[in-house]
């Protein structure tokens, strides 16, 4: 047996040196251009990208510096000396900085009241961080909210609701959740909601006032 299985290994080496050197050529070939691509790779991310996103934070201090304020007109135009939010996300989307400035674009526009443009740069904004991922997924159903879609208001809470779950965000967009499919007559699931918040996060402001809520849902309900 061990000599069969000796034989089988021998023979796949065989075979195996064999194409090597039927096909070292290309071999040669497809290995080069694998390690031209790495380094290609590593160079773009060191002399091209690296530099852009260290240009993008420096052109978007003044814009993040506006939108704390609430100057919200140059946060998104700029000032004539520095690039707004529109500026930063045209020129620098690829980058880290770029990819910021569409979530700050996004409630800058939110808080203007201009809501289609809200939903279109939240929906562009992409992060898995703990906070700002729900917050951004929220802020898209206070627009859809705000235009009067109020089911494309709820599943954007419910999102929100479910991404990154914490006591901070968490609970506010339960609350949002619940609220709308009040307002949808779908008293069962916004009991639902509302029970959450007491269950799971008692300890939230949203908990505070929540058996007014759940008194107000199961009254609807019967």
């Amino acid at each position: 047996m061990a000599s069969e299985q000796e034989n089988n290994f021998s023979e796949q080496f065989s075979r195996a040196e064999h194409f090597v050197s039927e096909n070292r050529k290309s071999l040669l070939v497809i290995g080069g251009t694998i390690a031209a691509l790495v380094l290609l790779y590593f160079s773009y991310q060191k002399f091209i990208l690296a530099p852009r996103e260290t240009e993008a934070a420096s052109q978007m201090f003044m814009a993040e510096r506006y939108f704390e304020s609430d100057s919200l007109d140059k946060a998104i135009n700029g000032d004539g000396n520095f690039p707004g939010f529109i500026t930063i996300v045209d020129e620098y989307g690829g980058t880290k900085s770029g990819n910021l400035a569409k979530y700050y674009l996004g409630i800058s526009y939110l808080k203007k009241g201009n809501y289609e443009q809200a939903i279109e740069s939240l929906e562009d904004y992409s992060t898995n961080d703990e906070l700002l991922a729900p917050v951004a997924l929220g802020a898209i159903g206070d627009a859809y909210s705000e235009l009067n879609q109020p089911e494309k208001a709820a599943g954007f809470y419910a999102k929100a609701a479910a991404k990154n779950q914490n006591n901070l965000t968490t609970p506010i967009h339960l609350m949002k959740l619940g609220m709308t499919y009040e307002t949808l007559n779908d008293n069962k699931k916004a009991l639902d909601a509302y029970n959450k918040i007491k269950k799971e996060y008692a300890e939230s402001m949203e908990a505070r006032d929540i058996d007014k809520y759940i008194a107000r849902a199961e009254a609807k309900l019967n």
